[in-house]
């Protein structure tokens, strides 16, 4: 509902980068070339604690729930409502022929443990937790969905080609009800100055597509 509102009454969803990801001052640097830097200090944030998450609600026991990637946690979260603000009750969907198409691509989640260099950090919740394929895979396990399961990269147009892809599957009737979206949490700074470097990054934080003054997004 925020984010439709957000579309509909056209609000700024840019915003500072929030300290909890990291130190914007440290990062930034005007210079594109300067090493390890970004140019920009502002990106689009959930105005919320991302590592929140009611791991009993979803039946996941706390030490999985830990290696859990917050992309994860947020579709089982979005999805749960999406289906109750449809007027369905998620329960009785179970066994049914009900496709996931989820666009997601990026693992900063599983970059940030693994960074650690402390091998003991690797369990078996390490790959299920993390990985594109089993984030499609849990939302159609917790709620005991029947049709395909796809997770879904291509770059920034993957939530849109999710959503043509489940189209696509109601059409053919591979699915009797599909739940498609996206999911992108930016936890790193490491795509960020990678963009930068790029010369991919606008650095007032803002899209100004088809104008004389576009210069990145």
């Amino acid at each position: 509902i925020e984010y439709w509102n957000l579309l509909v009454q056209n609000w700024d969803g840019v915003s500072q980068i929030p300290p909890d990801r990291w130190d914007a001052d440290h990062y930034y640097d005007p210079d594109p070339d300067a090493p390890g830097k970004m140019i920009t200090r502002l990106g689009g944030f959930l105005d919320r604690d991302v590592s929140l998450f009611d791991a009993d609600f979803f039946r996941i026991n706390p030490r999985e729930a830990e290696y859990l990637d917050p992309q994860q946690r947020l579709l089982l979260e979005v999805s749960y409502e999406a289906l109750l603000s449809a007027g369905i009750e998620p329960k009785h969907l179970q066994g049914s022929l009900t496709g996931v198409y989820i666009g997601i691509c990026t693992r900063d989640y599983l970059d940030l443990i693994t960074a650690k260099g402390n091998k003991e950090l690797i369990n078996r919740y390490l790959t299920t937790g993390n990985l594109p394929s089993t984030a499609t895979g849990r939302l159609s396990y917790t709620f005991g969905f029947q049709g395909p399961s796809v997770a879904i990269d291509t770059a920034c147009s993957s939530s849109l080609v999710a959503i043509h892809e489940a189209c696509a599957s109601l059409r053919n009737g591979e699915s009797n009800l599909a739940l498609a979206g996206g999911v992108n949490l930016i936890l790193s700074p490491d795509l960020t100055i990678d963009f930068s470097k790029a010369g991919m990054l606008s650095p007032d934080g803002h899209c100004k597509t088809f104008d004389e003054t576009a210069d990145g997004y």
